[in-house]
């Protein structure tokens, strides 16, 4: 069973963060987990507890919510910087690390991957320098960042992606052209939830918002085995 979940202080270049690390027995990988809007990944528990039940040792940096629902490029550059200062934590580790992003934290990940992203008013993001995650699980990923021709040619690695059909936030549209992009680059299989909204993949919903799913719980249940099945694989 993984330990309750730890956490501290990480620093980069730019400023001292908050991380919450969930230890495997016997890990067999390091998954990066990059939260939504809200930034807490504490909404996201029963996931991130049976990836370390099931030999992921997890790290999932803190952020503060994002204002608004159209981020900044400050926002998230920041985010990125912070993703990437998470994955130097671990460098004492020889373990494949992989990847794993609701919402925005998708985005977030794409970039960190080298995908070049521009926000809405045109401004182009920050990438990494260097690819570092062998596989990605996204969760409901807004790929309006990187509709310019080119923009996803040095992403190459394994994706699942989970989207719901009632997501009117980033409908299945979105996860699907990201499959077509990619058809081929990189083995990408997008799943569509029938019950599911933008919001049905997190433990705790946001305040005020209605979930369309009958049976949130189990769906949860499932769809951390099917997440962590794939991630380990």
């Amino acid at each position: 069973m993984g330990i309750e979940s730890d956490t501290n202080i990480v620093s980069n270049e730019l400023e001292a963060f908050t991380i919450t690390r969930i230890e495997a027995e016997q890990p067999k990988c390091i998954a990066l987990f990059a939260v939504g809007r809200g930034g807490n990944p504490a909404r996201h528990h029963h996931l991130l507890q049976t990836m370390a039940n099931r030999s992921c040792t997890v790290i999932a940096p803190h952020f503060e919510m994002l204002a608004s629902s159209v981020p900044t490029k400050a926002e998230l550059d920041m985010r990125i910087h912070r993703l990437e200062a998470s994955i130097d934590s671990c460098a004492y580790s020889n373990l494949p690390i992989v990847g794993i992003g609701h919402s925005i934290g998708a985005t977030a990940l794409l970039a960190l991957q080298g995908a070049e992203g521009e926000t809405l008013d045109g401004q182009q993001l920050i990438t990494g320098a260097t690819p570092r995650l062998e596989r990605l699980a996204l969760l409901a990923p807004p790929t309006d960042f990187f509709r310019r021709p080119g923009a996803l040619h040095r992403i190459k690695m394994p994706m699942k992606i989970w989207v719901g059909a009632k997501d009117t936030i980033t409908p299945p549209a979105q996860s699907r052209f990201l499959m077509d992009v990619l058809a081929a680059q990189a083995s990408v299989a997008v799943q569509v939830d029938p019950d599911a909204g933008h919001f049905t993949y997190m433990d705790e919903l946001p305040p005020n918002v209605p979930e369309p799913h009958p049976d949130r719980n189990t769906f949860l249940a499932g769809l951390a085995d099917e997440i962590t099945a794939f991630l380990v694989a």
